[in-house]
C-alpha cells in the first residue's frame, strides 16, 4: 500500500514519527489515546526519518542519548533500559527500523501502528539491534507475519522505494521535527502539534482546527 490516501477526500488524524525517535516512544500513549477518541478520523503513518543512513555511533553520541531518554521516561513513564548505550559501535541508522514499519504496512496496513510500536519497545525496551534484519523478522515472527514473506518484503527495492517516499512526504508537508501530528480536513494539511504534547493539548487544537476549516 502507497500514500495515495494523500490525494483522497478522505478526513484523517497523520502521525509523522520514527521508530527510533526517543520523544516518539514516549508519546505512543498520548497517541493511542487520540487515535482512540476520533475514530471519525482515517489514521495514518508517515515514518519521517530521524537519522536515515546515519553513520554516528555511541562512541559520540551515548552521554547526549542517555540523558534524554532518562528525562523522557520520568515524563512519560514508557520503558527504557541503557546498556544498548554501552555498545559504543552501535551506528543510529534509522532507515532499517522505518523500513520494517512499511513492511508491516505493505503485508498489513491495519498492523501497521501496532508493529510501530513493537519496534520502539524492541529498540528501548529490550534495546535489540535494529541495524540487524534478524531483529525485525524475528519480531514479525513473534507478531504474528510469515517470517519468510516479511524478510523478503523488506529486503525488496518497493520496501526501500515506499520507506523513501515516506521521508518525503513528511518533508513535503512541512514537518520538520519528531513526533508530529497532522490533521486534514477538506483536502487542508494543518500542523497540530510538533514534537511532545500530551493528548489533552493536541484534543483542544483538534477542535480549534476543526473550526477554523468549518469557517473557511
Amino acid at each position: 500500500m502507497t500514500n495515495n490516501w494523500i490525494n483522497s477526500p478522505e478526513d484523517a488524524l497523520i502521525y509523522v514519527g520514527d521508530a527510533m525517535c526517543s520523544w516518539c516512544h514516549g508519546f505512543s500513549p498520548e497517541l493511542d489515546k487520540l487515535i482512540q477518541n476520533h475514530p471519525d478520523l482515517n489514521f495514518h503513518i508517515i515514518n519521517g526519518g530521524l537519522r536515515p543512513h546515519g553513520t554516528e555511533t555511541n562512541e559520540t553520541m551515548a552521554d547526549f542519548l542517555r540523558s534524554h531518554w532518562v528525562e523522557i521516561a520520568e515524563r512519560t513513564g514508557q520503558p527504557f533500559a541503557y546498556d544498548i548505550l554501552e555498545d559504543k559501535e552501535f551506528i543510529y541508522d534509522t532507515e532499517p527500523s522505518a523500513r520494517a514499519a512499511v513492511t508491516a504496512r505493505i503485508m498489513d496496513p491495519s498492523k501497521e501502528y501496532d508493529f510501530f510500536k513493537l519496534i520502539q519497545m524492541a529498540f528501548y525496551r529490550d534495546n535489540k539491534d535494529t541495524n540487524k534484519t534478524e531483529t525485525f523478522t524475528q519480531l514479525a515472527e513473534e507478531f504474528g507475519f510469515d517470517k519468510t514473506q516479511f524478510e523478503n518484503i523488506y529486503n525488496s527495492e518497493q520496501a526501500k522505494l515506499q520507506t523513501q517516499s515516506d521521508f518525503q512526504l513528511a518533508s513535503q508537508i512541512g514537518v520538520r521535527g519528531f513526533p508530529s501530528m497532522v490533521i486534514k480536513l477538506d483536502g487542508k494539511f494543518i500542523q497540530i502539534s510538533n514534537g511532545y504534547r500530551e493528548a489533552k493539548d493536541i484534543e483542544a487544537t483538534i477542535l480549534e482546527a476543526k473550526q477554523k476549516v468549518k469557517e473557511l
